[in-house]
């Protein structure tokens, strides 16, 4: 009986294994076969380009936490403090490696990073046979954009970064890669290489468009890189006008020749700018696509999904209200005789009214940026604005945010319960280009040229009025720069940084441009002492501001996320001054 028993357990016991073994062999499901994947080495790249905006509000690849709520342009908005982890990234004390949008945002952007490996193997091992030698040379060019793209991402906010390129993925090193194994210079160093590979190697106008990049959005990312590291390597103390390298400020002015050149231009409207039926015109040398799910005959479209939370109260089906404009920023739009008022802006605060008469003028830019009480929303006045339209007035106040969406009679793009729209995401439009050229002329002492730019964008918004604010003429008053105004670099320089904050407002570029300048924690503490008191009308707001302090030499950069940290135990190392 015993023997019987064993004999029928090694029977069982055999068939088993047999049938795990069955199990095991058969193909899975719903996954795409290595060999046939690095066959198409076209569609490898077109999965890259895909995953620019594969991005969600938890990890914005426009960087707008990072770059404005950060800043003293905007609050994070929300249903209160607690809405979301982007709290810490505002108020700065509190910040540290454990949000989990600093985790998803690193994660994303290096599965962006993966896929341009990825599609670079497929065009080596079949990039000539399949589409020739020509193309395959122009589509490597084009995935060296990308990957430099998310790498200067990924640069920007953590500075530590491991390098994982496709020799590191071919031979399985990611988990052996460090973060500390190039410092900050020879990591923008690569970060340039992966652009010049694409301004030497691809065409003015990409032949197959589809919002593929080219030679000229290529200088226009050099030129960025180059700004950047051209006034220091980051670090208050290390960074800002007695660092500045010269001949880094000559790349930013040779590569923004290339732009200047091109076909691109100023639109004649500033208003034009943020409105999706002009999203590809000559001012946007580099965006990320979107679209309406009517255009593309899919159930959702390709939506910004970066910017879904942004919305006005109450003015959309789900408008959540955030990325709210600060009053500081406000402030900043005051004129004087058509001129900035640099030094007593934000003596006291002010905010215009329809119906009210006041004597203060404003920069027309304002009316385009921020959307007020009493005002048209996007230009509509079948939508315009009321105190209601602010989800926490008594923490964010009533301002909200207008470049970022579309005008409320097209409706959202997202055929659901969500709110999004087909609003590309900018990388570089013209004006922003040619302020980098104009910061980089005025420290080379060419304060004519850098004068010159600075007018024709103020000469742009001048002319911005009559076609989208028409109503808000009698507040508006502009004026270009006497000639001659750029008298000394200090000059030039304060009015290009100002005209910087003013045109790219709500942009997520405020925080990063404060960094480069060496003034983050200057500028930064005085905006927290007075915007905590700040109020609209009798409502008071911001208060939570008290808790606010930028500690230079530690916050110029986000921490190295946790889950990062101990994912692979003491293979990277934290960012300077944070504890875990």
């Amino acid at each position: 009986m015993k023997l019987i028993k064993n004999m029928t357990m090694a029977i069982l016991a055999s068939l088993a294994v047999a049938s795990c073994n069955d199990f095991i062999d058969v193909p899975p499901t719903g996954v795409i076969d290595g060999n046939k994947a690095y066959s198409q080495p076209d569609k490898m790249v077109t999965a890259a380009y895909a995953a620019l905006g594969d991005c969600w509000y938890t990890y914005p690849f426009n960087l707008m936490p990072y770059g404005d709520i950060s800043s003293d342009d905007c609050y994070k908005g929300g249903s209160g403090v607690s809405d979301t982890g982007y709290h810490p990234m505002e108020i700065w004390t509190t910040l540290t490696s454990r949000p989990g949008e600093l985790d998803e945002l690193w994660y994303r952007l290096y599965c962006g990073i993966s896929r341009c490996n990825r599609a670079l193997v497929a065009l080596e091992e079949n990039g000539e046979s399949v589409l020739g030698a020509e193309v395959a040379a122009r589509r490597a060019a084009e995935v060296h954009f990308l990957r430099g793209h998310f790498y200067f991402k990924l640069l920007t906010v953590f500075r530590k970064i491991p390098w994982i390129d496709e020799e590191v993925f071919k031979n399985n090193l990611q988990e052996q890669t460090r973060n500390d194994a190039f410092t900050y210079e020879e990591l923008f160093a690569k970060v340039i290489r992966e652009f010049e590979i694409a301004y030497e190697t691809l065409p003015d106008e990409a032949p197959d468009g589809g919002g593929r990049t080219n030679r000229i959005a290529a200088a226009a990312y050099l030129a960025k890189c180059y700004l950047t590291i051209a006034w220091g390597d980051g670090y208050e103390a290390t960074n800002g006008v007695s660092h500045i390298n010269a001949e880094y400020m000559k790349k930013v002015v040779e590569y923004t020749d290339a732009v200047v050149n091109s076909r691109f231009g100023y639109l004649e409207d500033f208003g034009d700018i943020f409105l999706p039926e002009y999203k590809n015109s000559k001012e946007s040398v580099f965006a990320v696509q979107t679209s309406d799910y009517s255009e593309d005959h899919t159930q959702f479209g390709r939506a910004n999904w970066s910017n879904m939370l942004n919305g006005c109260w109450g003015m959309w089906s789900c408008g959540w209200d955030f990325h709210k404009p600060s009053q500081n920023l406000v402030n900043a739009f005051k004129t004087e005789n058509g001129l900035p008022m640099f030094d007593h802006y934000n003596d006291r605060t002010d905010y215009p009214e329809q119906g009210v008469a006041s004597s203060q003028k404003w920069d027309p830019r304002l009316f385009h940026t921020v959307g007020m009480p009493t005002w048209p929303y996007k230009y509509e006045a079948a939508y315009t604005m009321t105190t209601q339209n602010s989800r926490t007035p008594n923490t964010y106040g009533y301002y909200t945010s207008l470049k970022d969406v579309p005008q409320r009679s097209n409706g959202e793009t997202f055929n659901g319960s969500w709110q999004a729209f087909a609003m590309n995401d900018y990388v570089f439009r013209y004006t922003d280009v040619m302020l980098m050229r104009a910061e980089a002329l005025v420290e080379l002492d060419r304060l004519p040229e850098a004068l010159a730019i600075v007018n024709d964008i103020r000469t742009r918004a001048k002319n911005s009025i009559d076609k989208h604010i028409g109503y808000a003429a009698d507040w508006c008053e502009i004026s270009t720069y006497p000639t001659g105004y750029f008298t000394t670099k200090e000059i030039g320089r304060k009015c290009v940084q100002w005209e910087r904050r003013l045109e790219m407002a709500m942009e997520n570029d405020r925080y990063f441009s404060l960094r480069r300048w060496g003034i983050a924690s200057m500028t930064l503490n005085a905006y927290f002492e007075t915007e905590k008191n700040v109020a609209y009308g009798n409502q008071k707001y911001a208060e939570y501001l008290n808790e606010a302090h930028y500690t230079p030499d530690k916050n110029e950069f986000w921490p190295v996320p946790y889950n990062q940290l101990y994912y692979v135990p003491k293979l990277y190392t934290q960012n300077k001054n944070y504890n875990d």
